[in-house]
């Protein structure tokens, strides 16, 4: 059975561009374009993976977050944070509220991102 991973990304178009590799490498993928739906299907659908963007309406990435790691259902589900926030206290909020990874996304090509979550899952 293909890991599931939850993309959480208000930006259309990466959502696409991600979704479309991550299917091609044999994934399920979620999509969320909002923190709210976000935390809706991080609850129902139990993804083995979620991807998160900081900047999102209704709920920021930081709020979605702390309510994961508040939710016994995915307190250990590994997220990694793909954002274009790159400074030093956005880094250490979302690490010290559980984030496994946080990458920028100016710095790291679709190919680098795919390996980071193949790293993460142990693929």
């Amino acid at each position: 059975m293909a890991k599931k991973i939850l993309f959480i990304e208000d930006d259309a178009a990466l959502q696409r561009a991600v979704g479309d590799l991550l299917k091609s490498a044999g994934y399920a993928v979620m999509q969320a374009l909002t923190g709210d739906d976000g935390v809706r299907l991080s609850a129902t659908e139990t993804p083995d993976l979620i991807l998160l963007d900081l900047v999102l309406p209704q709920k920021d990435g930081f709020e979605v977050l702390t309510k994961m790691r508040n939710n016994p259902e995915t307190k250990n589900t590994p997220v990694i944070v793909l954002t274009n926030l790159e400074g030093s206290e956005e880094v250490e909020r979302a690490l010290s509220l559980g984030a496994h990874t946080y990458l920028v996304k100016l710095h790291y090509s679709l190919d680098e991102v795919l390996e980071k979550i193949k790293k993460t899952l142990g693929d």
